[in-house]
């Protein structure tokens, strides 16, 4: 009797230990599951209308020939390729922050949670597996470590406000060129008004709401416009 006993104490000890083991196995799992799940970042995606801006700029930049369709399709990718060699950018075809921000675009407020990943740009020739970032100044000219000499540093995107571009689409309104609303919003209905206004005008038509455009149509440039547009002009 005895002896039963002890092995159905035995076999019962067992069985808890092995229960146990496996329960404490399946909520490691499931923790560890859970934590990698919370690290992993969140994935960059432009929206339809940022794709049907981006292809508005590479169209009138003469890469693009096709429509603004807001589809991420061949056409456009190798043209987004094109941008990003010109402009210190790693020539991969997508449409990351990095390059939707070089295009002048506005993101949306979930996007400007996700940072800017450093392989989005170019690497330097010296040091293949070093990203390297295009770098910001405020300086209107640099000198060349070789010559001393001056040279002109890449002028800042011009963005007008949404009170210009409100005035500009009221002109455009006036003159039968746009039949939308005063919205203060560069959509591509307004652009192109813009461009028949700068077709009308003798102007350069590239649908770009610039300080040269404002000017034209009678719109005020704010200070700040002011003082960058003439930190852009060459120096004698």
């Amino acid at each position: 009797m005895i002896k039963r006993i002890f092995m159905f104490l035995s076999i019962t000890l067992l069985v808890s230990t092995a229960v146990l083991a496996q329960g404490t196995s399946t909520s490691t799992s499931k923790t560890a599951s859970t934590t990698e799940a919370a690290k992993k970042p969140a994935v960059f995606r432009a929206t339809k209308a940022q794709v049907k801006q981006v292809q508005t700029i590479l169209k009138d930049k003469k890469l693009y020939t096709g429509e603004a369709s807001g589809s991420l399709d061949d056409a456009t990718r190798a043209a987004i390729k094109s941008f990003q060699k010109d402009n210190g950018l790693k020539d991969t075809g997508a449409l990351n922050r990095a390059t939707v921000e070089k295009f002048g675009v506005d993101l949306t407020d979930s996007q400007k949670l996700i940072p800017v990943s450093p392989s989005s740009f170019a690497t330097a020739p010296s040091d293949p597996t070093s990203p390297k970032p295009v770098k910001k100044t405020t300086a209107a000219t640099t000198a060349t470590p070789a010559t001393g000499e001056e040279k002109p540093k890449r002028a800042a995107p011009f963005r007008a406000t949404a009170d210009q571009i409100k005035s500009a689409q009221k002109l455009l309104k006036d003159g039968k060129m746009y039949a939308g609303e005063e919205t203060g919003k560069l959509d591509d209905v307004t652009r192109e008004g813009l461009k028949k206004y700068q077709e009308v005008n003798g102007l350069k038509v590239t649908g770009r709401l610039n300080a040269a455009l404002l000017e034209k149509m009678g719109i005020a440039l704010t200070d700040k416009q002011k003082a960058d547009a003439a930190a852009a002009m060459p120096k004698n």
